[in-house]
């Protein structure tokens, strides 16, 4: 049965921990690295409520996205949320995998991943920060053709908002039809001139601010923010059918307790 050296391994293979950004924090954050896992589970996010979940199904591995510790730690107590979290994954013998922008960036990675859920065709790279071992492209966003050409962008943001299962998505319209489209997942605003360069007419990311509306709306580029965790779960279950076919002696779950944070009317 495997364990979680080679399951980091594994997830090593197809979305390589050195090429996650200089800030991030991915890679085998908790446990011990020689656990047999039979059961794991993939959620975006480590929160108390998923590891609950973990322990209620057997689970000795939570893979996420998010990293669970992502600034410096001095202690480890109940006494942050940070902290309650770790207390119980310690004390329920659960090992967490984070794979977070290294994730973002990769071949079937989240971008990949929203590109297809938004059913884009003729998908292609939005920026290429360089080539894998494998000699892979890889790097933030991706861009393609709209499922069905010409829609209004208000339309189109109807249709983004079912795909992914949004609460809201907010957009301002740039005055073109939309017809070739950037995905960011997650905060991606910064990417506005990508977008633009690359011939796209409308980009849908998340956690955009008021100001890259005004931005977008003067490029005369269509922008959508349809959340953080709608552009991004988007990645669990095929992460986890991955995961299932490399290790078909462990069990391979997708959290069901895990969901968007925040209601909107």
């Amino acid at each position: 049965m495997a364990n979680v050296r080679d399951i980091y391994d594994f997830i090593d293979s197809i979305a390589p921990f050195h090429i996650q950004e200089d800030f991030d924090n991915a890679g085998f954050l908790v446990g011990r690295s020689g656990r047999s896992v039979k059961t794991m589970l993939v959620a975006l996010d480590i929160t108390l409520e998923v590891v609950a979940e973990a322990g209620r199904q057997g689970a000795d591995l939570i893979v996420a996205h998010h990293p669970i510790i992502f600034h410096p730690v001095k202690s480890v107590t109940d006494e942050t949320v940070t902290g309650q979290i770790l207390v119980e994954l310690l004390e329920q013998r659960i090992a967490a995998i984070c794979a977070h922008t290294n994730l973002d960036a990769a071949h079937g990675g989240v971008n990949g991943c929203l590109a297809q859920a938004l059913e884009l065709s003729e998908i292609g790279q939005l920026s290429q920060a360089g080539v894998d071992g494998q000699g892979r492209a890889y790097g933030i966003g991706r861009v393609g053709l709209s499922h069905r050409l010409g829609l209004s962008v208000a339309e189109y943001a109807a249709y983004v908002k079912a795909r992914l299962g949004a609460s809201s998505v907010r957009f301002t319209d740039g005055g073109k039809p939309v017809e070739k489209v950037a995905v960011g997942g997650g905060a991606c605003g910064s990417m506005l001139e990508n977008a633009i360069a690359a011939g796209c007419d409308t980009f849908v990311t998340a956690d955009l601010k008021y100001n890259q509306f005004l931005d977008a709306r003067a490029l005369g580029l269509n922008l959508l923010d349809a959340g953080h965790f709608p552009t991004e779960n988007v990645v669990c279950a095929p992460l986890a059918a991955r995961l299932s076919k490399a290790f078909p002696d462990s069990s391979v779950l997708v959290s069901q307790v895990h969901h968007e944070i925040y209601q909107a009317v």
